[in-house]
């Protein structure tokens, strides 16, 4: 999955951008208060963003 793909989805269900690390975004969703760290890669594994989505309470991507 391409990693705009993943941040559309990501910012659509409520979450924003807590900070940049340096090779990682911290997203924070804060309707449920959970963070959560997204590689900065062209192509997320599909596993890594369902468990990004888990991780962030949030439904999974399709």
């Amino acid at each position: 999955m391409k990693l705009r793909k993943l941040f559309d989805h990501i910012t659509a269900n409520g979450c924003i951008l807590l900070r940049e690390g340096a090779k990682h975004t911290i997203v924070y969703n804060p309707i449920t208060k959970r963070t959560s760290s997204v590689p900065r890669h062209m192509e997320i594994n599909d596993f890594l963003a369902k468990k990004i989505c888990k991780d962030l309470a949030i439904k999974e991507v399709k």
